[in-house]
């Protein structure tokens, strides 16, 4: 796997934010409301989905993943109706 510069570390891990965001706002009813609830369902699948593919790479050094966990948990016991 090819090395990240501490540039595409920082946009990485200001997706990451941005996913952990999306998560809680679906979760929390303030984002997405008026779309179907398997609009809903996908969306925060697909941003657990990524939030899992990034804290799995090695490179993070001392950024804190106690948001992204966090998000992950939620996001995995999140069904939507």
């Amino acid at each position: 796997m090819e090395e990240r510069t501490a540039e595409q570390l920082a946009q990485d891990y200001s997706a990451m934010g941005d996913s952990i965001a999306l998560i809680t706002d679906i979760i929390a009813g303030d984002s997405m409301a008026d779309e179907e609830a398997a609009d809903r369902q996908d969306c925060v699948d697909r941003n657990v989905q990524h939030l899992e593919l990034m804290k799995d790479k090695d490179d993070w050094g001392s950024e804190s993943m106690t948001a992204t966990d966090s998000a992950i948990s939620a996001g995995n016991g999140y069904t939507a109706s």
